[in-house]
């Protein structure tokens, strides 16, 4: 496990749309972290291995981020489709830092259907140690965030406290027990292109970006704003169909064991509900660890319960 700031968007759109606003979200990110060389360390890009960052991988890296044409997944024949990463169909790339650096950058574009399956999204994610948020300042990662989101089309996004932890991890919860249920603020869970997110949210952090088509059902700017009384709650639009809900000056982990049960991050809760993706972790009990499912989903509605 690794403690770390992760920001995380949910892009409705496909490659060809957003590849202009991901190159700009990544420069944000290079701007942030120049002084730091441990966080540029490996990469990968599409299907090549993961490599040592040189020129050969910023090459990559930047003709993935400028496509020069638009194809529709449906329009490949057989062997593009086996390997549609390879073709082009399917863009990801990562940027690493040093290992336990804390430091990424990941960017992974859903398949380009004429007809999209519902909840197909894109994914831009990146993460920062927690070092570099005592030392930046939380100001310092906010207008981060704010400035990597800007000219992404997002239906939702966030940024806040996290604990990076392996798939393998969840296996051994008697380890992770003590700090997810204690500290609420650490998220645990990270949604890629495989879960098909659409316009929900998963959860609630420290920063909250909301879009369509959640923002308009909840009654746009005005609406959301007119739910929300904590008074360490900011609402700060974006534009006409975009908000930022931040829960406070900087982020925190809470301590229930000390009497910090966020209340802020429960009142966003109970307002994003409706809205929030189903329950992760269901084959846990398909694998016969119903105990493991059990505390995992009380993780999950540690803000709702």
């Amino acid at each position: 496990m690794r403690d770390l700031v992760r920001i995380v968007f949910f892009v409705p759109h496909d490659h060809f749309d957003i590849a202009a606003g991901g190159s700009h979200a990544l420069d944000s990110y290079l701007r942030a972290v120049e002084d730091r060389p441990s966080a540029l360390s490996e990469y990968t890009c599409c299907y090549w291995e993961l490599s040592r960052l040189g020129d050969r991988g910023w090459e990559l890296i930047r003709e993935t981020l400028n496509p020069k044409e638009r194809r529709y997944f449906d329009d490949y024949d057989e062997d593009e489709a086996f390997h549609p990463e390879k073709a082009g169909a399917e863009p990801y790339l990562g940027i690493y830092g040093e290992q336990d650096s804390g430091f990424s950058f990941t960017y992974h574009a859903r398949l380009p259907w004429r007809e999209t399956p519902p909840g197909s999204v894109s994914v831009l994610r990146a993460t920062l140690p927690t070092e570099f948020l005592e030392e930046r300042g939380a100001d310092f990662v906010r207008e981060l965030a704010v400035d990597m989101a800007s000219r992404l089309p997002f239906a939702s996004g966030h940024a806040g406290l996290a604990l990076d932890v392996a798939f393998s991890s969840l296996e051994r919860l008697d380890t992770l027990r003590p700090l997810i249920l204690r500290h609420p603020g650490f998220d645990i869970r990270d949604a890629g292109v495989r879960d098909n997110l659409g316009a929900r949210v998963d959860g609630v952090h420290w920063m909250n970006f909301v879009g369509p088509p959640v923002l308009g059902e909840l009654g746009c700017t005005a609406g959301l704003r007119a739910k929300l009384q904590s008074p360490t709650t900011t609402v700060r639009e974006l534009d006409g169909e975009r908000v930022l809900v931040t829960l406070g000056p900087e982020p925190e982990a809470g301590d229930l064991a000390h009497g910090q049960p966020l209340p802020a991050y429960r009142e966003l809760a109970r307002v994003l509900d409706p809205w929030r993706e189903p329950f992760p972790w269901g084959f846990l009990r398909r694998q016969g660890r119903e105990r493991d499912e059990e505390e995992l989903r009380r993780w999950w509605r540690r803000f709702i319960d």
